[in-house]
């Protein structure tokens, strides 16, 4: 049996070895507005859990409408403090409209958001398009992300006055590596980027993976160069969760029993993993910052901030970046 076992997918139940004395750590986040995407589960699930009972003012969770995401909220509500509201805004990712919706709701209740974290992601679909024509990898790990961030500037930008700062957190990983940036993965060509293939983290699906993983870190440093440019006391910062035993590698559908097997062997506990999210959306660093787990290659362990890579940090593939998804999701002013 071992990694070649046929049963059912499932992360690894892993115990926390660092996360209790880390949120130790956090700051106060009275008055604090937080808005989270993909928190049903996983590192989202767990930064809307320490958030709340870190006393935030609101906790916005941003879930396609489900019975799991009901079941978050109330997971986050029975840990929350009691001057925390949390509450669910309906937001599909693999739909623009929809993000759109989402953000509109957010700033008629909340003119102020001090925390967006763009922490939703899939891994490894098959090649097939959304709605918008976009690959689904794409479109939810990074475009739709660009879009929420667009529309909830203004909120983020008040926050800012108001508070002395805001920040927009991005969620990276270590799939980031690798090939060069690719604008053709930010264009209408879902379900014609390759086919599949999965084999022990390889085939075009795991491409598609890393060119919206790569993504997410190249548009944390394009973000921050626009904010910097305008005087903005908004950050864009940007993270990556090693090695975290999730319910991301239950959905993939590149995670077969070797590959899921092999993951297992090394994942950390999904609030360790949560970590390097946690540090880049509340302690202290500059705009374009990275924060990684750092034991056993970046893989697990205390998070702790880095330099990105050369690939990630590439000034061309940072403009090619910016004006592909403009063209994906219009004109994004700071």
């Amino acid at each position: 049996m071992g990694w070649f076992s046929s049963s059912p997918k499932k992360p690894k139940k892993v115990a926390s070895k660092y996360y209790p004395a880390f949120t130790e750590e956090l700051p106060d986040l009275t008055d604090q507005v937080i808005c989270i995407t993909g928190c049903t589960s996983g590192t989202g699930l767990v930064a809307a859990k320490t958030v709340a009972s870190k006393g935030a003012a609101a906790v916005i969770m941003l879930n396609r409408a489900s019975d799991r995401a009901t079941a978050a909220e109330q997971a986050v509500k029975d840990v929350a403090a009691d001057n925390c509201t949390v509450e669910t805004v309906s937001c599909d990712l693999q739909s623009f409209e929809s993000v759109k919706q989402a953000a509109a709701t957010i700033q008629a209740k909340y003119p102020a958001v001090d925390v967006l974290m763009n922490n939703a992601g899939v891994m490894a679909l098959d090649d097939y398009a959304t709605t918008d024509g976009y690959d689904v990898q794409m479109q939810t790990n990074h475009l739709s992300h660009f879009l929420l961030t667009r529309e909830l500037m203004p909120a983020l930008t008040k926050a800012s006055e108001l508070r002395g700062s805001a920040r927009v957190v991005n969620h990276s990983s270590l799939a980031r590596l690798g090939k060069p940036f690719d604008a053709k993965y930010l264009e209408k060509k879902g379900g014609n980027l390759g086919g599949n293939g999965s084999f022990l983290f390889t085939g075009a699906n795991w491409d598609r993976y890393h060119q919206s993983k790569l993504s997410n870190a190249v548009f944390t440093l394009g973000l921050a160069d626009k904010l910097k440019a305008a005087n903005s006391k908004v950050i864009a910062t940007v993270a990556a969760p090693g090695f975290a035993a999730t319910n991301l590698q239950t959905t993939s559908t590149g995670m077969g029993g070797v590959t899921m097997g092999i993951f297992n062997s090394f994942a950390q506990s999904g609030e360790d993993g949560t970590m390097p999210l946690l540090s880049a959306s509340f302690l202290p660093c500059e705009s374009g910052a990275f924060w990684e787990p750092s034991l056993w290659s970046k893989s697990v362990g205390p998070a702790k901030e880095y330099p990105l890579e050369k690939v990630c940090v590439d000034e061309v593939a940072r403009k090619m970046l910016w004006e592909k998804s403009e063209e994906a999701c219009g004109k994004f002013e700071v």
